[in-house]
């Protein structure tokens, strides 16, 4: 069972379904993120500076270079996934391998997020084509990819480009192909080395032989 119960009862509205399961981040994996929130935030009057890998103490006021605090940022944050589809495009490479794994393989969005905007980033999916099953946790994805592996034993791929939600599944799933892909490789230098039985991929176009191949496909 997930931790989340409300991620819970998303997983028991799917549909049974018993081929390889790949499980996808969506933020940064399927859609851009981190290069459209700053525009974002310039449209608004405040400029991200990256000196770390988070948002918290990286968003200023660019009037008085103010740094914001979290409520602030987590405002900000709300009001760039309500008019998501302004700014968020499908990262590159994406919708063909997609398309490609899709044909035997069982694919499950589960993106970390408030579920409040849970059908705001649906429309936007199923306008962009993508229109695989979105589940969203406020909490750990391991359990969530555990539940949606279920008990026959698949194997199971799952995308992220936070490598503590990597870590989690592999807590959770302890046979899971983990991948670690970032949609700006250049915030890299930001992390610490991931755990060697994570899978580095630079793009979607290195990431979709190796999923294919992980799975047995």
């Amino acid at each position: 069972m997930s931790d989340d119960p409300e991620t819970a009862r998303q997983i028991e509205e799917l549909a049974a379904d018993d081929r390889p399961l790949l499980v996808l981040d969506v933020d940064d994996v399927v859609l851009e993120f981190i290069r459209p929130f700053p525009d974002f935030l310039k449209a608004r009057g405040f400029e991200l500076t990256m000196a770390s890998f988070r948002l918290t103490g990286n968003i200023a006021e660019q009037a008085s270079g103010r740094l914001v605090e979290q409520a602030e940022v987590t405002a900000l944050l709300d009001e760039f996934f309500q008019r998501q589809a302004d700014w968020q495009s499908i990262t590159d490479g994406a919708a063909e391998a997609l398309a490609g794994l899709g044909n035997q393989a069982e694919i499950i969005m589960l993106t970390a997020m408030p579920h409040k905007h849970r059908e705001a980033r649906r429309a936007h999916l199923d306008a962009l084509g993508l229109d695989y099953p979105l589940l969203t946790t406020e909490m750990a994805k391991g359990p969530a990819v555990a539940k949606l592996r279920g008990k026959n034993g698949r194997p199971v791929a799952f995308v992220d480009d936070q490598p503590p939600n990597l870590i989690s599944a592999r807590g959770s799933v302890a046979d899971a192909h983990l991948f670690h892909l970032m949609a700006d490789n250049s915030l890299r230098g930001f992390l610490p080395p991931v755990p060697d039985d994570i899978i580095v991929v630079q793009d979607w176009h290195e990431a979709a032989p190796l999923i294919s191949k992980a799975l047995g496909l």
